[in-house]
């Protein structure tokens, strides 16, 4: 078992990168294109994989800056987005009051006309 678990890391590691690399978007592969990576990670057991994770990966959105307040933060939901929540008040605002308005008009012909 000793021997083994330096193998199975080796492999495990290389697995993962390979799994990371061939599900990443290909405009998001820093440095090399995906077919140099994917045989740098095959053919370079230890350095491959390490390469691939520090200098091959994607760059996660937090890591690149945008949680730490450089570039703006997008509403995650529509809920939470100020100008579509304005949007909708101001329509369904507007709808409920020509619906209210109908229905004052309709009581009040109703009241008139016993």
């Amino acid at each position: 078992m000793g021997r083994a678990l330096p193998f199975l890391i080796v492999l495990v590691a290389t697995l993962v990168a390979l799994i990371d690399c061939l599900s990443s978007e290909r405009a998001e592969i820093r440095g090399l294109p995906r077919p140099v990576w994917i045989l740098a990670i095959l053919l370079l057991p230890i350095v491959g994989p390490v390469a691939w994770f520090f200098a091959g990966r994607p760059v996660s959105l937090e890591r690149a800056g945008v949680a730490s307040g450089r570039a703006p933060k997008r509403p995650t939901a529509p809920d939470d987005d100020p100008d579509f929540l304005r949007g909708i008040d101001t329509t369904q605002s507007r709808n409920d009051a020509e619906l209210l308005r109908r229905w004052e008009e309709d009581l009040k012909r109703r009241d008139d006309e016993k």
